[in-house]
């Protein structure tokens, strides 16, 4: 519990005595003491990111930096995207692509295969 200075106490019993009944009778339940009219509001915004701090923004932009424009699509950029936000949202469905597609390129380097892009 924190201490206010009179003038915010003078304010806290200005605000409380405006109050509809209704409110009131909550503040009374949790105690006029611990109420805090002036606490700051929680920031709704929490930014993702993964586990190198970038956020998925950062992450698509550097990915795509290093391709080639004429190598992708829009479908390849939208591809790249979902299973960025997938991979940052820690979506089990993301993972087992991303999981799959490290296995797929194992089995072609033992192969000695090469991945056929359908361009």
């Amino acid at each position: 519990m924190k201490i206010l200075l009179d003038e915010q106490e003078r304010q806290k019993r200005a605000i409380y005595d405006s109050l509809s009944p209704r409110r009131k009778k909550f503040i009374d339940r949790i105690g006029y003491e611990k109420w805090d009219p002036f606490q700051e509001p929680n920031d709704p915004r929490k930014i993702k990111t993964d586990t190198t701090n970038r956020t998925t923004k950062q992450l698509v932009r550097d990915f795509l930096s290093e391709c080639q424009p004429e190598d992708y699509s829009n479908a390849y950029g939208q591809g790249v995207l979902e299973i960025c936000l997938g991979i940052v949202n820690g979506d089990d469905r993301y993972r087992a692509m991303y999981e799959f597609s490290l296995w797929y390129h194992e089995l072609l380097k033992r192969e000695n295969k090469e991945f056929k892009k359908s361009l």
